[in-house]
């Protein structure tokens, strides 16, 4: 199973049940049939983000969540750092009306599904993705309650 790391960039952060998390997210990776080695997940701020988007995707826009596929061999497993403004988690759980941890989660099983080869870019991917988000977030919601 991938091993789950959570650290923060410049502010801090705080998720209820993070061992629980950690093994969850982890095994995203095992029901989707991919190997996952290692991911670190980066808390900041949209100042942050909006620095690292500009440096490194040349996009000049907010964004929640920026991965950052680093494996070398898929064999071995995915190795990847997943950074999330958790300012932008904030207001996007606003604009769709759920609350904040359940955002923060649907951001963080995103960052995975992407590990795992979703993609986003069509309107066909986004609604598996957005699929693919609600099953896991219902199982995590199943599996603390």
């Amino acid at each position: 199973m991938a091993a789950i790391y959570f650290h923060t960039a410049d502010r801090p952060f705080h998720f209820p049940q993070k061992k629980i998390l950690k093994a969850f997210l982890g095994s995203v990776f095992q029901l989707e049939h991919t190997i996952g080695k290692r991911v670190d997940y980066i808390f900041c701020s949209d100042a942050y983000l909006l620095e690292m988007n500009r440096q490194f995707l040349y996009h000049d826009t907010y964004t929640d969540i920026l991965t950052f596929d680093l494996t070398e061999d898929k064999s071995t497993g995915s190795v990847a750092e997943i950074y999330i403004s958790t300012d932008r988690v904030k207001e996007n759980a606003v604009n769709h009306d759920t609350i904040y941890t359940e955002e923060l989660l649907r951001v963080m099983i995103h960052g995975i599904l992407h590990l795992c080869g979703y993609k986003d870019k069509t309107a066909i991917e986004q609604s598996m993705m957005r699929e693919k988000e609600a099953i896991y977030i219902n199982a995590f919601e199943s599996l603390t309650q």
